[in-house]
């Protein structure tokens, strides 16, 4: 479409209201907010995509999420793995739970994390399990010379993370732990964090879901929470111009040392204002209208239930569009005694293959999952902008790096890739890799993110073409 027959399309033009020079530099922005999506027809989202913000998005227009939610302790394969390839799989004991959306979930079979292998450095499968997930970088066994890779995640988030409130979000269900060793000689970082900006700085995850929320949307009753944010925005630009005025008087007075502080202060005051303003563009959070969580629940599926509601709000109101969640630490020796096991988790991942003992850490595995489908559940009945669910415009990891926690293995990982990353993944089958990394997933969903000039990450040897 060219620009003189686009002024003279109707179809083309914005909502009332909107100049179409405001609705196509902040389409990031109008779009964010659900209540938006009646005003944005599927087209007209669509057209007006420039390569800017294309960057995470749908084909239609609509925001483009990736998560990735990580289980303790690898799985029962037996319990685990469907019985048959392809779209006619059959939903093993474990997946069972996933029934509703069956359709809308790819088991991947065959998928290995090489570099949580012992190799040369022996014990500590749990803290390579856990540090390795979204890295595929071998880490050094230290308690205190910590050294990983930048996750994909992370990788992901640099690329397109401005065009949201929160770059990335890291949650936990979890303790944590990024000091001191916890597995055979390793940081207890490694097994504690799932995100990494650099090799040695951990992304530490948030397990209280009060802070979260409140993070992402405000302090203060429903209803209230944007007004407080627009306050909180004056007084911060109200600081700002009392401490340039200052400045401004001050300086006059200040030898050329003195003055050289000053300024080096006033770049830092420069760049909060810009922060301001980037936050002021992004528009006007969108208020939830649900009450702030208490804090930490004293039981752990309503701790899960909690983080994964605000993962959710999080990306319906496009506060971020990536995400991660560690469920518990790789080497997690929790109980579960409303299921019937009492006994500890990881205590029992080591079963020798003793049959009461394999079928509690089957009931623990199937546990998991029950959660993770009340989330795919909500996703799914969550419609976003373009009229399709929020699930058809997410993609979800759910799996972990250990494969058998009895023998401590990484290859044939327990890995579901859930949603339909806008219609551009193929849902509703179980699907071998042949024995490819797991970092060859993560590339292909990089790509779909819109992440350019990324040809390898970890140990990839490619991407995964069948997905």
């Amino acid at each position: 479409m060219n620009a003189q027959s686009g002024a003279n399309d109707p179809r083309a033009q914005p909502p009332a209201g909107l100049s179409r020079r405001h609705f196509l530099r902040g389409l990031g922005a109008c779009i964010a907010l659900p209540a938006f999506g009646s005003l944005f027809p599927t087209k007209l989202l669509a057209a007006a995509l420039t390569p800017e913000n294309a960057l995470a998005t749908t084909a239609t227009g609509a925001p483009l999420r990736t998560a990735f939610v990580y289980f303790p302790n690898g799985a029962i394969p037996a319990a685990w793995w469907p019985t048959s390839e392809g779209a006619d799989f059959q939903l093993s004991r474990t997946l069972q739970p996933l029934a509703a959306s069956q359709k809308q979930i790819q088991v991947i079979g065959e998928l290995e994390l090489l570099a949580a292998l012992p190799e040369a450095d022996g014990g500590g499968d749990h803290a390579r399990a856990n540090g390795t997930f979204l890295t595929g970088v071998r880490l050094k066994k230290s308690a205190t010379e910590i050294h990983d890779g930048v996750s994909i995640d992370q990788v992901i988030a640099r690329q397109v993370g401005h065009l949201t409130r929160f770059p990335s979000l890291e949650l936990t269900c979890d303790a944590g732990r990024n000091t001191g060793a916890c597995d055979s000689g390793y940081s207890c970082a490694y097994e504690y964090n799932l995100s990494w900006s650099s090799p040695d700085t951990p992304m530490t995850p948030e397990a209280n879901p009060r802070l979260v929320f409140e993070r992402l949307f405000g302090v203060g009753a429903p209803g209230e929470r944007v007004a407080n944010l627009q306050r909180r925005r004056q007084e911060q630009r109200s600081i700002l111009d009392f401490v340039r005025q200052d400045a401004r008087s001050l300086q006059r007075r200040l030898d050329a040392r003195d003055q050289d502080k000053l300024d080096q202060y006033l770049t830092g005051v420069r760049e909060l204002e810009i922060r301001i303003q980037k936050a002021e563009r992004s528009g006007d959070l969108k208020e939830p209208m649900v009450a702030a969580p208490d804090g930490i629940p004293a039981d752990y599926g309503q701790h899960l239930a909690l983080m994964y509601e605000i993962m959710l709000l999080a990306f319906q109101t496009d506060s971020t569009r990536v995400a991660t969640m560690l469920l518990a630490h790789d080497g997690s020796n929790r109980s579960f005694s409303d299921i019937g096991v009492p006994e500890g988790h990881h205590d029992l991942s080591h079963h020798q293959n003793i049959a009461d003992k394999v079928a509690k850490v089957a009931e623990i595995d199937r546990w998991y999952v029950q959660q993770f489908a009340k989330f795919l559940d909500k996703l799914q009945a969550t419609k976003d902008v373009d009229g399709n669910s929020l699930l058809h415009n997410t993609m979800i990891v759910y799996g972990g790096g250990n494969a058998d926690g009895n023998r401590h293995t990484h290859v044939n990982l327990p890995i579901v890739l859930a949603g339909g990353g806008g219609g551009t993944l193929n849902p509703g089958r179980y699907v071998k890799q042949r024995s490819q990394s797991a970092m060859n997933l993560y590339l292909s969903l990089a790509d779909r993110m819109g992440v350019k000039n990324l040809e390898r990450f970890g140990d990839s040897t490619g991407r995964l073409g069948n997905v």
